[in-house]
């Protein structure tokens, strides 16, 4: 009896031994691999969809290990990526923490709300419809993390703090004496610098020229606001910009009328939003492309009509 006893003893000690050197051992994944995990799902359901997954080749030993450590209530619901080594105990810690993969999705600088909720329309992982009404200019560009299931209202609510957080900020922090007055001016301002230049150290010798035009009393004449003017950002021209089009009577015409337009033409980054509070300071009234994905600025009409000359001359 005593040895059976001892038998018993020490079998039960190499089953222990055994069990916590299999649950420590890692498995070797040679890509990133990803399951999900559903709300409800029990150890028994985790156990087999890493097992179908290949990340551990023993779910009854996921199964023990989880009641073993206490941990099988505790796992939590969400999508997984597991890659390069992972144990059973490195992946329970994982799901208990939720530790979750997180996607992203890019709204970029110089989209209109449009095509910004298109963006968000078309990705897959996101679920449910969008309620969330959008204004132009509302949305902030930037890349956005979020998780297989969350719904494409949280991306729009994400978007839209941003955006009310990063105004605010470049608002409180203008420059004095701006011919802006309010809000709604400086983002739309920021707005045409957005679809003006994607050069970085251009943005804010652009805000000059629109700055010195608005306080001269000039028209903005800047050919995003007459594209706005034709689409109301819901779609690309999908051509160039003719005379005809110049002479359209629409409030977001900048040849026509003067001003700013009456709201935003796209979402302007955080770049654009600072070079309208915080404009270079210049004298210059005109800018065009200089034929290398550059503007050449100028002071005087007569500098500005000879930079349109030798524009066309290279565009030949």
């Amino acid at each position: 009896m005593k040895n059976i006893i001892i038998f018993l003893a020490f079998l039960t000690c190499f089953v222990f031994l055994q069990l916590r050197t299999w649950i420590y051992k890692p498995t070797i994944i040679d890509e990133s691999t990803y399951i999900l995990v559903k709300k409800g799902s029990g150890s028994s359901v985790v156990a087999d969809t890493l097992y179908s997954a290949n990340i551990i080749d023993k779910p009854w030993l996921f199964k023990i290990a989880a009641r073993l450590f206490a941990l099988d209530k505790k796992l939590k619901a969400g999508e997984y990526e597991f890659k390069d080594q992972v144990s059973i105990y490195d992946i329970m810690q994982k799901m208990v923490k939720g530790d979750v993969f997180y996607h992203k999705i890019t709204l970029a600088e110089g989209l209109t709300s449009q095509q910004m909720l298109e963006v968000i329309n078309n990705e897959k992982l996101l679920t449910g419809d969008i309620s969330i009404e959008v204004n132009e200019g509302e949305l902030l560009p930037e890349t956005y993390s979020f998780t297989s299931g969350d719904t494409k209202d949280s991306i729009i609510k994400q978007a839209k703090h941003a955006m009310i957080s990063t105004i605010k900020n470049t608002w409180d922090n203008r420059q004095d004496n701006l011919p802006i007055k309010n809000i709604n001016q400086l983002v739309t301002l920021a707005s045409i610098i957005e679809k003006e230049t994607a050069i970085e150290s251009e943005r804010g010798l652009v805000a000059s020229v629109f700055i010195n035009r608005l306080i001269k009393g000039m028209r903005l004449q800047t050919d995003p606001t007459v594209i706005y003017a034709l689409t109301q950002g819901k779609r690309d021209l999908g051509r160039l910009l003719t005379r005809k089009d110049l002479t359209v009577d629409n409030p977001y015409n900048t040849y026509k009328y003067y001003g700013l337009p009456p709201t935003p033409i796209c979402n302007p980054g955080k770049a654009s939003l600072e070079a309208a509070a915080n404009p270079e300071y210049s004298n210059y009234l005109y800018f065009v492309a200089d034929g290398n994905g550059g503007h050449n600025f100028s002071a005087s009409l007569k500098e500005h009509n000879n930079n349109v000359k030798n524009w066309k001359k290279k565009k030949k």
